[in-house]
């Protein structure tokens, strides 16, 4: 298992700068005094993708070799990296094939077939996806990257943090979403050499919360086919991922479906930009526990925003 560095994501940096975006930092006066601390909103659902996987994505695709990148790349995705995947291999003009779960939002698999992927639908469990994806790698021979268990994708979504602590000059703690870890394990890669202060804490749906209990067990424990309105935080952490988790994280918790919710309206309300209720779990866990981050400098990534505006959670129920 090849484990990426601070150097591995410093080269990532260049190499997909011209295919992302510095996406801003936003601040909420009212957020802000809801919660009792400074948070700081690091927007990546502004990636033309509309996700933060873009960064890993793209450092995966123009990485290849063009030999290695004659057949395309491959993956199996609840949505944003079958997007960003899509995106950036339509950016080098090279194929991809996605497997996707039959469930996931039809905003997402728009998304991914106007950037050119090509959809193979599967069940919405990790096993299913797993094994109807090994039936398209066999069939197009493209390159698997895989959504976040990939070192060139975790050294990607490390590019992240850095610009997110060089616009804030500072935090006291970085909150992110965790699903498979690929996000927390890139905050990880780099804060651990940046600003190894800083702490690093995930963010959970209580549906979903296997990360959380795999923290406390001190060992993986994967749920095969969680239900939780945070799409994009259904799959498990893996080898790599886990790495980074039992190293370097200090703190999981988790939020109810409710919670998730709540935190989604406040942040379309007062930051005026449109997130999925996945990006709403950091705000979800900052507000139910607000003793742990008062008076902190709290640094929370928006991690996407592709949303089906046909199903919001709020319309529908849970």
């Amino acid at each position: 298992m090849y484990i990426p560095t601070f150097e591995d994501m410093l080269a990532a940096h260049e190499r997909i700068k011209p295919h992302i975006r510095r996406t801003e930092v936003r601040i909420s006066d009212y957020l802000n005094d809801l919660t009792g601390a400074q948070l700081f909103f690091k927007c990546e659902n502004f990636q033309e993708p509309g996700a933060f996987k873009v960064r890993g994505a793209s450092n995966a695709v123009f990485g290849l070799t063009d030999e290695q990148a004659r057949k395309g790349v491959a993956t199996h995705s609840s949505g944003n990296h079958a997007s960003c995947l899509s995106y950036a291999a339509m950016r080098r003009g090279i194929p991809c094939n996605v497997v996707m779960p039959r469930t996931a939002p039809q905003a997402k698999k728009d998304t991914v077939r106007r950037y050119g992927g090509v959809i193979t639908e599967c069940e919405p469990s990790t096993s299913s996806r797993e094994a109807t994806f090994a039936k398209v790698q066999e069939a197009t021979g493209g390159d698997f990257v895989h959504p976040y268990n990939d070192p060139r994708v975790i050294a990607g979504q490390g590019t992240c943090a850095r610009e997110f602590i060089e616009q804030t000059d500072g935090l006291d703690m970085v909150v992110a979403p965790i699903g498979g870890g690929g996000m927390i394990s890139g905050t990880c890669l780099t804060l651990s050499t940046l600003a190894p202060e800083t702490k690093i804490i995930a963010a959970e749906p209580e549906q979903a919360d296997d990360a959380y209990r795999s923290f406390k067990a001190g060992h993986i424990i994967a749920d095969d086919a969680p239900k939780t309105i945070a799409d994009g935080l259904l799959v498990p952490l893996k080898d790599l991922t886990w790495h980074f988790v039992k190293t370097h994280v200090s703190e999981i918790y988790t939020a109810s479906e409710q919670e998730i919710i709540d935190a989604m309206k406040l942040t379309w309300k007062h930051l005026r930009v449109v997130m999925e209720p996945s990006c709403a779990v950091p705000l979800a866990i900052v507000l139910k526990n607000p003793e742990a981050f008062r008076g902190k400098r709290v640094g929370i990534i928006i991690t996407g925003g592709n949303v089906d505006l046909d199903k919001l959670p709020w319309i529908q129920g849970v």
